[in-house]
C-alpha cells in the first residue's frame, strides 16, 4: 500500500518543478507610464432612439503596474480630463458637459482605479476597479485585450505596451441622469491605450533595457 501512495503522488512532482521554474523565471511587474497622445476614450450612447451619440476624449494620464509575461499583480490608475469631451460639434459639447450632464466645471476629470484582474488567457483580461465621475464612485468592468509588448519602431525606441478594451456603464449610476426621454442610460465604452515603461531615469524618461533592444 505504501509503494502505491508513492506511485500516485510520483506525477505531481514534474508539474510542481515546472511550476516553481515559471514563478522563478517570471518578471515582476512594471511601472508604465500612459501615452496621452495614444490613448483614447470612446463613448457611445442613445439618442431619442434614432441612433447612437458618439463622443471620445483624449489626453489621459496615469500609470500601469504589470509583467509582460503574466496579468498577476496587473494594476491601472489613469485619468480621463471630462473637459476634453469632444462630440463633433461645439455647442453639443457644451450641452454635455454643463451642469446638469457631466458638471465638467466642478468635475474636470474621471479616475479609474482597478481592484481585481481576472486572467482569461495570455492576451485577455477581465478588470474591474472603480470609476468616480461627477464625484461618484461606482463599480466598472472592463474587457481588456493585451494588443502588443514590443519595443516601438519609432524613435525614440521605447518600450511600448497596448491595449484595447471595452465595457458599458449606466450613467444614472454616476449622477449623470438628466434628459433620460432624449439620453440613454447605457454608455457603451471602447478604450485604446499606449503606455511606455519607466525606467527610473533622471530625467524621468523611459529607456530600454540591453534585452528589449534586441528585440
Amino acid at each position: 500500500m505504501r509503494t502505491r501512495r508513492r506511485a500516485a503522488h510520483l506525477p505531481t512532482l514534474p508539474c510542481l518543478l515546472l511550476a516553481a521554474a515559471a514563478a522563478a523565471h517570471a518578471r515582476p511587474p512594471e511601472t508604465w507610464a500612459i501615452d496621452p497622445v495614444h490613448t483614447r476614450v470612446q463613448f457611445a450612447v442613445d439618442h431619442a432612439g434614432f441612433s447612437k451619440a458618439i463622443g471620445t476624449v483624449s489626453g489621459s494620464t496615469g500609470t500601469l503596474r504589470f509583467s509582460p509575461d503574466s496579468w498577476a499583480d496587473a494594476h491601472v490608475d489613469v485619468e480621463v480630463p471630462i473637459t476634453r469631451v469632444d462630440l463633433g460639434d461645439a455647442r453639443w459639447n457644451a450641452a454635455t458637459l454643463a451642469p446638469r450632464l457631466l458638471d465638467a466645471q466642478r468635475h474636470p476629470s474621471a479616475r479609474f482605479v482597478s481592484r481585481d484582474v481576472e486572467p482569461i488567457d495570455d492576451t485577455r483580461a477581465r478588470v474591474c476597479g472603480e470609476l468616480t465621475l461627477r464625484g461618484t464612485s461606482g463599480p466598472l468592468c472592463l474587457d481588456v485585450v493585451r494588443n502588443a509588448v514590443k519595443r516601438h519602431p519609432m524613435p525614440p525606441f521605447r518600450r511600448t505596451a497596448g491595449f484595447s478594451a471595452t465595457g458599458t456603464l449606466s450613467r444614472a449610476a454616476f449622477g449623470v441622469d438628466a434628459w433620460p426621454s432624449m439620453i440613454g442610460d447605457a454608455v457603451e465604452l471602447r478604450i485604446e491605450l499606449e503606455a511606455t515603461r519607466s525606467r527610473g531615469r533622471d530625467d524621468g524618461t523611459a529607456e530600454d533595457s540591453p534585452e528589449d533592444t534586441a528585440r
